[in-house]
């Protein structure tokens, strides 16, 4: 408990020592890679375990705000972005598909961590997160028909069928704790504390692609970061002045792009990894970037 207390309290310097970690230890990288789906279970675990069913779920208001703006991030989103660059004749380029399949994704497993790391509600980023994978295996395929170059969405459609198989069985084993086990405010904290300890585990294994490019291409790197960062944080901003709701806005800029890892041809994937991995970045610096932004400050960030 003391260990999970003072993680809570330093949230922020678990995550930077993980990106850190994943920069410049490669071998340490390969090593977390093959045990990300378990430790991936493991958050989504803990954020069922922090908000538990009732909260998670809320009333039909939220569930209709809920899929309306599903609707917004993974069906317009990416169509308006892929009619925009069919317009420029750049539909081909792998920064434009790497553009595309990331507005068309879900929400990452780890938003509502963020959200409660930040000291705000992780309650609507878990429902995005839980419908929005859900609903990914049909939201996908007008992206997938329109999108040169990508072909058949079933095999994406077979992905995204076995992740939400993850999502409900490590989100229910954390509700169904709920229900016969009610946290205080120092078991939310200690809760807390772990999520930080295995995002900051998480993104070491997310980075194995990054490091050796870093040292041979810098400048490469450096461009895709770049666009992570504005594609990222820009979302996120523009969603929190729309939506005036933080766990809603993290998840606009925050979506699983590693999800197409699994699915499609590694023909298409390799030329993604490095955008994939610099994605983590601003991912995981969210916390503390967009705190300020989002209008919260925790004493631990």
């Amino acid at each position: 408990m003391p260990l999970l207390l003072f993680a809570a309290n330093h949230a922020r310097w678990c995550l930077i020592l993980g990106l850190l970690a994943g920069l410049t230890l490669p071998g340490l990288a390969a090593t977390i890679k093959p045990w990300l789906p378990m430790l991936i279970a493991g958050l989504l675990f803990l954020s069922a375990l922090r908000i538990g069913p009732k909260a998670a779920f809320g009333n039909l208001t939220d569930i209709r705000r809920t899929l309306s703006i599903l609707v917004v991030y993974q069906v317009a989103l990416p169509l308006v972005f892929l009619a925009i660059f069919l317009a420029l004749g750049v539909a081909s380029t792998v920064a434009a598909l790497a553009l595309v399949l990331l507005m068309a994704g879900p929400s990452v497993t780890g938003s509502p961590n963020f959200t409660a790391l930040m000291g705000f509600d992780p309650a609507p980023p878990m429902r995005l997160l839980i419908l929005g994978t859900a609903a990914f295996p049909i939201t996908v395929i007008p992206v997938f028909l329109l999108t040169p170059g990508l072909g058949d969405p079933g095999i994406v459609i077979q992905a995204a069928i076995r992740l939400i198989v993850v999502i409900l069985i490590a989100a229910g084993v954390g509700f169904a704790v709920r229900l016969f086990w009610q946290p205080n405010v120092q078991h939310i904290k200690a809760i807390d504390g772990a999520s930080a300890l295995t995002l900051g585990v998480v993104v070491i294994g997310l980075m194995f692609a990054v490091a050796p490019t870093l040292t041979a291409e810098p400048i490469t790197v450096m461009k895709w970061l770049a666009l992570a960062c504005v594609v990222n944080f820009g979302l996120q901003f523009l969603a929190y002045k729309a939506l005036k709701s933080p766990g809603e806005a993290i998840v606009a800029g925050n979506r699983n792009i590693a999800l197409y890892l699994v699915a499609l041809p590694v023909s298409l994937t390799d030329p993604l990894l490095i955008f994939i991995g610099c994605y983590q970045i601003p991912m995981y610096l969210t916390p503390m970037l967009m705190a300020r932004i989002f209008g919260n400050s925790p004493s631990s960030w």
